[in-house]
Parts: C-alpha cells; structure tokens; sequence
C-alpha cells in the first residue's frame, strides 16, 4: 500500500512539472487582461490633456533647429 502511495505521488509531481502551457481559462483570463489594459491605455492617450502634450511635444521635435 504504502509503495502505490509513492508510486501515485511521484507521478503527480511528474505530471505537474511537465505542464508548461497555460489551460483555457488561463488564455481567456490573460485576453481579458490584455483588453482592459489596452482600453484603459486607449482612454489615457486621447485625453485632452495628453493630447496636448503629445502635440506640443510633436510641435517642438518639428521645429527644432540643427
């Protein structure tokens, strides 16, 4: 009994070793993630304020003299 014991628990530590991709609900997690971020990303840079500075900075990198 005690040898099916540690028969069973190695192969669990095997298999657990072994696993190196992510299931699908890890994906699914993951590109929810992914989007919030990006629509969190998208709101920030087309807010008035860092539309402005995004335009001020544009504006002197054009005109800047060599």
């Amino acid at each position: 009994m005690k040898q099916k014991l540690m028969v069973w628990v190695r192969s669990l530590m095997h298999a657990t070793r072994t696993d190196r991709g992510m299931t699908t609900s890890e994906y699914a997690v993951g590109t929810i993630a992914a989007c919030a971020f990006a629509a969190v990303l998208y709101k920030v840079v087309t807010s008035a304020p860092v539309m402005a500075q995004l335009q001020s900075l544009l504006k002197d990198a054009l005109d800047a003299k060599f």
